[in-house]
């Protein structure tokens, strides 16, 4: 197929117009449990609603853009990062963070990171197709680039999947042809690639929706929404038993719930790429052109349409080169290690208590964590008794904070001596917009420093009791990258 640049304009439209319709569907159903019922846009939209899936993009372009010889590169986009996005959202609150810390950016997504295999590479995949049309191998280095600034693993490999996927559907339009692609540019053994072959397997033995739907919760599920492996599945499914109809392919993506927005976003702009003619006029009506950013992205004027990002991206198509440095080596992450002072309290505390104050073990000693990221062993909990952990934190000004202890574990929580928050085990999602309940407190705290003692026990049979501690701001839920008192 010859690319000349009306064909190539119309397919990079036709991607991001995908992109929108499918994305605004699934963007009111984000975090939901499928199955959903879903046909049609609810409620119907008056113009696209913005979402990071494109918001970031955009940002990458204007950057590059305003460059005299622009350079996909790893740090410059750290730098963006830092300059430019206000998302607090799991791994992006934990890239700005680690970026703050000083961590560069070939580790940042790698560090105390609950988040790696998330999604929110892969949702940024189409500009590097688009920068690399036809051409995977460039559009996989581009993303890796990207991609490790925030995540590492499997969140890198579904990020380079899809980003060669989107480059050979500017010329290549069969489904299993644009699989294989994408399974040839990573590890055979990753888990990206185990669930997108179980996925074919199971459609190709013609299972209904449904079966499949429950086939990949059970063998790929995860507790996080945004999980990229078990949210592929769903895509995979939905690529492949949509049979290329739009509407019926990104309700059925949007109606497995989780990732709903990313996952409709993400077949939407597949389709739109082998078809730009094959979205419905019913899909684009409601969304219009215009382009609509999220205000969590500042310091940018962005392109006032979709037509004209595209004829921006199109210009920077044969300017852009890449960098070929190689990976900066590991800093010393001792650094940036965390330690408390450890006893074992011989009671459990019941929420009855919670008003007692707690009395720290006279016998105690002084442990080290990795990080923000911890954990013990569950067998040094005995039954009825509770481990207590002294950490301590600075501020340097009065702020109202959000301490969060994220575990799956027991678990009880004071601040400056006075019970805070607790539970008694349950689902983990350690992010501070999205954690749950009984796993935060919002606090207004004078500046100087703070002491958080937690207490953990099992919950159940588990192996090991690990948890997420963080020092977080209440306004925008973003880290406070230098509050926790560290080795």
């Amino acid at each position: 197929m010859k690319l000349d640049r009306a064909l190539l304009r119309k397919k990079m439209i036709g991607c991001f117009l995908g992109k929108s319709a499918g994305g605004t569907l699934g963007q009111p159903y984000e975090g939901w449990e499928g199955p959903l019922g879903l046909t049609y846009y609810d409620p119907v939209p008056e113009d696209m609603i913005p979402n990071d899936d494109l918001d970031l993009q955009v940002l990458w372009s204007c950057k590059l853009r305003a460059e005299a010889h622009p350079v996909v590169d790893r740090d410059f986009l750290a730098q963006a990062w830092l300059q430019h996005v206000n998302f607090p959202w799991s791994e992006y609150g934990l890239a700005i963070r680690n970026l703050k810390l000083g961590i560069p950016a070939t580790w940042s997504g790698s560090y105390d990171n609950w988040f790696t295999a998330g999604l929110g590479a892969a949702i940024r995949s189409e500009i590097w197709a688009c920068l690399a049309p036809g051409a995977p191998r460039l559009a996989a280095a581009y993303m890796r680039e990207d991609a490790m600034v925030d995540h590492t693993g499997e969140g890198v490999y579904s990020a380079i999947f899809l980003a060669v996927l989107e480059s050979c559907a500017f010329v290549e339009s069969d489904i299993d042809r644009l699989l294989d692609a994408g399974l040839e540019a990573i590890p055979t053994d990753c888990a990206v690639a185990r669930v997108v072959r179980e996925t074919r397997r199971w459609c190709a033995q013609k299972r209904t929706w449904s079966e499949v739907f429950q086939l990949i919760k059970t063998h790929f599920g995860s507790e996080d929404f945004t999980n990229c492996v078990m949210n592929f599945g769903f895509s995979v499914m939905a690529l492949l038993m949509g049979r290329g109809d739009f509407g019926k392919t990104v309700c059925m993506a949007v109606n497995c719930g989780k990732d709903a927005d990313c996952t409709g976003a993400t077949v939407g702009a597949i389709l739109g790429l082998i078809d730009p003619d094959g979205i419905p006029a019913e899909w684009l009506r409601p969304i219009g052109r215009n382009l609509v950013l999220s205000r969590e992205i500042t310091g940018i004027v962005p392109p006032a349409t979709l037509d004209d990002f595209v004829d921006e991206l199109l210009d920077l198509k044969d300017r852009v080169t890449l960098r070929t440095a190689p990976d900066d080596p590991a800093p010393d992450f001792g650094r940036f290690a965390l330690t408390a002072e450890c006893g074992l309290f011989p009671r459990w505390i019941r929420f009855d208590d919670r008003k007692n104050q707690v009395v720290f073990p006279t016998v105690s000693e002084t442990r080290t964590f990795p990080g923000s990221n911890g954990s013990i062993d569950a067998g040094e909990v005995p039954l009825n008794s509770l481990y207590l952990m002294k950490f301590k934190f600075r501020l340097k000004e009065a702020l109202k904070v959000r301490v969060m202890f994220c575990t799956r574990s027991l678990s009880r929580v004071w601040v400056d001596g006075t019970f805070a928050f607790g539970r008694d085990g349950g689902w983990c999602q350690p992010s501070f917009h999205h954690c749950p309940v009984n796993q935060f407190a919002d606090l207004e705290l004078a500046a100087g420093e703070h002491e958080l003692i937690s207490g953990v026990a099992p919950a159940g049979d588990e192996a090991r009791i690990e948890w997420t501690i963080g020092i977080g701001r209440a306004d925008n839920f973003q880290w406070i990258p230098d509050a926790l008192i560290r080795a």
